[in-house]
């Protein structure tokens, strides 16, 4: 399953996802931190979607109710809600 999840509150825009048997396959986030989301995108592929998402909900960012890193998450979450 792939998506496209457009964040709220973060300086990434968007999150293209793929997500196959409940394992991330890739993850490529537009806008943000370039390193840093390179990175978060390298350490979650290939791990299983409800870990990531359980392990990320609730990252903040500074003074925001939310990060790049919990969107991640929520995305997550949709995507797993659709699946049902």
């Amino acid at each position: 399953m792939t998506k496209t999840y457009y964040t709220k509150g973060t300086c990434s825009t968007k999150i293209d996802l793929e997500v196959e048997n409940g394992i991330i396959k890739s993850v490529k986030f537009s806008g943000g931190c370039n390193g840093n989301l390179k990175g978060v995108s390298k350490l979650v592929e290939g791990r299983k979607a409800s870990e990531v998402a359980d392990l990320l909900r609730g990252t903040k960012c500074g003074f925001k109710n939310t990060s790049c890193p919990d969107q991640l998450a929520r995305a997550l979450d949709e995507m797993a809600a659709e699946e049902k």
